[in-house]
């Protein structure tokens, strides 16, 4: 699932890309032996990943646009409007109206050979006999008087009316009446038919001389909550989608009719109160934690909780699984979306994404590369910037060699978001960007879950001790109280006292803590209080007898208390 945040439109390049890194893995040399190996190497990928350009985000105020961006955004505008009032979003468009097929026997011109015998009114005469029927009755008599007619020269109807009506009697004399007769009843049926074959153009321009009753109002469409037209946030929406097809108005347009199709399709309204049953087995895979210096939400993936089996395999062992998995996922998006701010004057609408690679399954699992995929897919497609920044730590070495090998791939404004980070560079470089309050213990930070001493709102302090130094902190205390304090030194392998000095200098200095050493396994935060009965100071001593420099991170606080 590592590869989700870094795949691009060109998928099958990327997928192409990641089958060469299940190679490499499968290869039997282990991690370790394989980090030792390519440490210089790896020194160098990640120094000259940090060296890209860093994203900056863009103002969602209008006015702050260059002009080609206002009149994208304008123009993209005029086009959604038309489409809500033509209700191209949510009805499917209407087909055009075809003329009625013309019967074959109805569009053939009559003339005076092809004429049938239906055309006769035999009830009229019903002991009548077409020349066609009595053809080997017919009287020489009767071809001549057929001559003398066509001489005549009757209008067309009419001739070929009385062509094939022209009855003979058994004699062999024409019996007039019936022909009279016979006239008037063809005629009556040729204007029957007349009438039913209107041409399709004058039906046409009978239905459109018709004007609708009622005319229906503009149909209404949202997005996360927000109109795509009429709201002063729809323009920060409006701009995502545009910059994600650089500003192609007729592509934004496209990709948004798209997303509010596809929205339909896949429920996401009724989506967002629905209970999956996964927000348990899911709360320590993918979390909201914090904010970054910026103000950004920052949401944490934790790929490495996926080693368990059991857990793997409930989420992504059949089809039916990935598709829940993939719903949850969505649902957890969505839900974080609506918490944004997208008003245009300095709003946050975009998340930080931390993801931790540590103990990551890899490129290996072909289940959990499918889910992702399709999470991917659907991410791209219908969530446009809603990423600020992608830190990647905890980062293998064979990460680093995918990153290389997908990068001529992925656009400069994507690479640019992108920041790496391996194990021991992982706590420096998320205090690049998010306050060490706001950082996950498990992350180098102190922000612990239902700590009841300090909250996010507790500001940390920060200090470097050199190697094979030793650094005093100092907090001074100017009436009766109780103190309260915690340190954390990133990586530990220090030694650590605490002590209380008074002020008064015939007063005696109190340990409160005695030196010892603290390893990496220990408890990561070491918390600690005292109860002050005058004027003095507490001293922490942090001794580094290491060969690297050590950040140390504390805060502190008073209660007051009574005898």
């Amino acid at each position: 699932m590592a590869e989700e945040t870094l795949k691009t439109t060109e998928t099958p390049k990327v997928e192409e890309a990641m089958e060469v890194v299940s190679d490499l893995k499968a290869e039997k040399v282990s991690v370790e032996e394989e980090t030792e190996k390519k440490n210089g190497s790896g020194d160098e990928a990640e120094k000259e990943i940090a060296s890209s350009v860093s994203f900056k985000e863009e103002s969602n105020k209008v006015s702050d646009l260059q002009d080609p961006e206002k009149k994208a955004l304008d123009e993209l505008k005029q086009l959604i409007q038309t489409a809500l009032i033509n209700h191209e979003f949510t009805s499917p468009p209407k087909p055009k109206e075809e003329a009625k097929p013309i019967k074959e026997e109805e569009a053939k011109p009559i003339k005076e050979e092809e004429v049938k015998p239906t055309l006769t009114d035999e009830k009229s005469n019903p002991e009548s006999k077409t020349i066609e029927e009595g053809e080997e009755e017919k009287s020489e008599h009767s071809v001549e008087t057929h001559e003398e007619e066509e001489k005549a020269e009757p209008t067309e109807e009419a001739a070929a009316v009385v062509c094939e009506t022209v009855v003979v009697d058994e004699d062999g004399a024409k019996t007039v009446e019936a022909i009279e007769e016979t006239i008037v009843a063809v005629q009556a049926t040729t204007e029957s038919v007349a009438e039913t074959v209107t041409p399709a153009e004058e039906k046409k321009e009978e239905a459109g001389s018709v004007e609708p009753e009622t005319t229906q109002p503009p149909e209404e469409v949202f997005i996360w909550g927000i109109p795509l037209i009429g709201d002063e946030k729809s323009d920060v929406i409006l701009l995502k989608f545009l910059r994600a097809r650089d500003f192609k108005v007729k592509e934004a347009f496209t990709m948004i009719k798209n997303t509010v199709k596809w929205r339909k399709e896949f429920g996401i309204d009724t989506l967002l109160d629905e209970d999956l049953g996964l927000s348990d087995d899911l709360e320590k895979v993918v979390f909201m934690n914090g904010f970054d210096k910026e103000g950004h939400p920052v949401c944490y993936n934790v790929y490495g909780e996926f080693q368990s089996k059991e857990l793997y395999s409930k989420m992504f062992s059949s089809e039916e699984k990935r598709q829940k998995f993939l719903q949850w996922r969505i649902q957890f998006l969505e839900k974080s979306i609506r918490k944004l701010d997208f008003g245009p004057a300095g709003g946050v609408s975009t998340i930080v994404q931390i993801n931790d690679l540590k103990n990551s399954p890899g490129p290996g699992k072909w289940e959990l590369r499918q889910a992702t995929n399709q999470a991917l897919n659907l991410l791209q497609d219908n969530y446009p910037e809603f990423v600020a920044k992608q830190v990647f730590i905890n980062v293998p070495w064979w990460y680093l060699a995918f990153y290389r090998m997908i990068s001529p791939f992925l656009t400069q404004r994507t690479k640019s978001k992108f920041v790496f980070a391996g194990p021991s560079k992982s706590p420096e470089t998320l205090f690049k960007y998010i306050s060490p309050e706001q950082v996950p213990v498990q992350y180098g930070g102190l922000n612990k879950e239902g700590d009841k001493e300090f909250s996010s709102t507790d500001l940390v302090e920060e200090i470097i001790v050199k190697p094979t130094t030793k650094q005093t902190i100092e907090l001074p205390i100017s009436e009766n109280c109780v103190v309260v304090w915690e340190v954390r030194v990133v990586g530990w392998e220090v030694s650590y006292c605490a002590e209380f000095v008074p002020d008064d200098e015939a007063g005696y200095t109190i340990i409160v803590q005695k030196t010892s050493k603290i390893s990496s396994s220990d408890e990561p935060v070491i918390c600690n209080n005292f109860k002050v009965g005058e004027p003095g100071k507490i001293v922490l001593t942090i001794e580094n007898s290491s060969s690297k420099k050590k950040k140390v991170l504390y805060r502190s606080k008073t209660k007051p208390y009574s005898d």
